[in-house]
């Protein structure tokens, strides 16, 4: 689509304008329009009005078609009730939705081979399920959708796809990442319901609704259910399935013990086994003969407190996410996993007893939480040198005399992009990390002796954060040239009283947030500087009284967060009468969040129009 885009384009300095989704007031105002010619909503309509628009999310050919159908409907809540319930069906016969319908096949069949497996997966999650796409792309390359390439790693190709799939209008992003990139996506109701009928078209899937527990008969490669019965199991031709995907939520009771251990029996030939969220109490010994286990999610699985040792009989696992568990130590059989490419934690994970073999796990990418609070942690981080694939690590626990080690190991760790560090005794000493060409995203919780030399290297950083760093100098003449820095995070990592913001500094960057800076008094802001700033936050900042000198020339900034900041800091910007409020109309959202009297938190919310 881009590329259409880019040829139709007369010269390079024309703008290309990206269409976005109608806010939910226009699309309310256009769907009143169609259905009853003007802009009011009988009162009796309104909720269901509403429900029919928000399943729209915000297109217009949706909303059209849609209201079309209703205009020739008798309009009272009981009629559309009906329709609303058989909308799928509807779809099939009516004129207005068929147009719908036949794009939305076009678009479908219109597809390389290689996005048509990648679009349908999108239908093994409940309608309007918003997935995170690393969960996605992980589970994509379980399945075996993505191919390779010389000189990409799985991984990218994945977001190539999905980002091809996104361009096409085909995928919805529900969040993006500071630099742009899609955090979760979905696919519209429509397109969701399409995808549910080619599954049965290409026996791609069985999706089983608590409205709809019926099995089709035939052979079933994939099987996604939200509920769970003993008589699911017995009632399934399991032969050919190689996903099971299980999204029982919280309000379903824990999983039965039947029902999990008669997995390995009746799908041992599963790729993919998803419990995300599903109340999972413990995993079966038998579980070790799912020998094709390519992706285990076990993620929220609060009362999980143990991994048997037969993980290390899941020779083929490339993801094991036990985020949101109550697994503290992992059995040291992990390191026989060779191709493991995400080991997926959340809490201090205990790893000491793999420091023998951890080095030998070199398909690492993922590794994060782990605990150095080890007698022989030097040697465990020797170990972890040897991982050269890894892309995201997360370290607690590290010691101050450690650090040599550590930089020697972090140093051979050349395709690292997310880097995270929290010190056992509050001290940082990370004296030379010489080049770290893809890291994107930094975190430094914990003193510094002093600010790091290396990091205003990191030429590809985008994010960065310093927790707790008791600095005395002002680390913004160290960061200001960063020409790709996006994100900056300060929490209580600056004593000082004063923070300078230089003409031309921070050119790119887009998030600033101060927080815990218990003596800062003044911040003057440079016009030129902070030129892209889109989101500002002050968080208990009890010194600072009145808002930056400078900050009418923040053009673009979009939103203001102000969190329990002292009283004449937000008297000196109240709306009524504040004297320093006419310095930041220009900024369309302001949000105030106080402590009440009795000690509840408030947001309070002024809205500006831009000037």
């Amino acid at each position: 689509m881009d590329d259409v885009v880019e040829s139709c384009k007369n010269s390079p300095s024309d703008k290309v304008h990206k269409l976005k989704p109608l806010t939910q007031e226009k699309s309310m105002e256009l769907f009143c329009k169609k259905v009853f010619q003007c802009h009011n909503c009988p009162k009796e309509l309104k909720k269901i009005s509403s429900d029919f628009v928000e399943k729209c999310k915000g297109l217009p050919l949706a909303i059209v078609a849609i209201g079309g159908l209703l205009s020739k409907k008798e309009k009272t809540p009981f009629e559309w009730e009906k329709i609303r319930r058989s909308l799928s069906s509807e779809m099939d016969k009516n004129p207005h939705l068929i147009a719908i319908k036949k794009i939305l096949g076009f678009s479908y069949d219109d597809l390389p081979y290689y996005l048509k497996s990648c679009l349908l997966y999108f239908g093994v999650y409940p309608e309007d399920y918003e997935v995170k796409q690393t969960r996605l792309i992980r589970q994509w390359i379980a399945e075996g959708f993505v191919k390779d390439e010389e000189g990409k790693t799985l991984e990218d190709i994945a977001q190539q796809y999905l980002t091809e799939l996104i361009g096409r209008s085909l995928v919805q992003v529900s969040s993006f990442s500071i630099d742009g990139k899609a955090k979760s996506c979905r696919v519209h109701d429509l397109l969701h319901d399409m995808i549910l009928r080619k599954f049965k078209e290409l026996s791609f899937c069985q999706h089983i609704s608590k409205e709809d527990e019926s099995m089709s008969s035939g052979m079933i490669r994939r099987l996604s259910t939200a509920t769970i019965s003993n008589d699911l199991i017995g009632s399934t031709e399991s032969l050919h399935t190689r996903s099971l995907l299980v999204f029982a939520g919280e309000e379903e009771e824990a999983l039965t013990n039947n029902f999990v251990q008669r997995i390995p029996t009746k799908y041992r030939l599963l790729k993919v086994l998803d419990f995300e969220n599903s109340s999972l109490n413990f995993v079966p010994k038998n579980w070790g003969n799912l020998a094709h286990l390519k992706y285990l999610n076990l993620r929220d699985s609060l009362n999980l407190t143990q991994l048997p040792q037969f993980i290390g009989k899941l020779q083929n696992l490339e993801t094991l996410d036990l985020r949101g568990t109550s697994v503290k130590e992992m059995p040291e059989e992990i390191c026989k996993l060779r191709k493991l490419r995400h080991l997926l934690v959340d809490n201090d994970m205990a790893l000491f007893q793999l420091k023998n073999g951890l080095g030998g796990m070199t398909s690492l990418q993922t590794l994060r939480y782990v605990n150095l609070t080890m007698d022989d942690g030097v040697e465990f981080i020797r170990e972890l040198g040897k991982l050269k694939q890894l892309r995201n690590i997360l370290l607690t626990g590290v010691k101050e005399e450690q650090g040599s080690t550590l930089c020697s190991s972090i140093n051979q760790m050349t395709n690292l992009e997310k880097l995270s560090i929290f010190p056992h005794d509050y001290v940082i000493d990370l004296p030379v990390i010489s080049s770290l060409p893809m890291l994107r995203n930094l975190w430094l919780n914990g003193k510094l002796k002093k600010f790091p030399e290396w990091v205003p290297q990191l030429q590809s950083l985008v994010k960065l954060s310093l927790t707790a760093s008791n600095l005395t100098d002002d680390p913004l003449k160290s960061l200001q040239s960063m020409s790709h820095l996006l994100f900056l995070e300060l929490e209580d990592a600056y004593e000082g009283e004063n923070l300078y913001f230089q003409d031309g500094g921070f050119k790119q960057l887009r998030e600033l947030s101060l927080q815990y800076l218990l003596n800062l008094k003044s911040i003057i802001i440079d016009k030129g500087a902070l030129r892209s700033l889109e989101k500002l936050q002050f968080w208990r900042i009890p010194e600072l009284k009145t808002v930056p000198t400078g900050i009418q020339h923040l053009d673009k900034l979009e939103v203001l967060d102000i969190r329990r900041m002292s009283t004449e800091f937000e008297q000196c910007i109240a709306p009524d009468g504040g004297p320093e409020h006419p310095v930041i109309q220009h900024v369309p959202l302001v949000e105030f969040t106080t402590i009440s009297s009795k000690g509840i938190l408030e947001t309070h919310r002024i809205h500006h129009s831009r000037p």
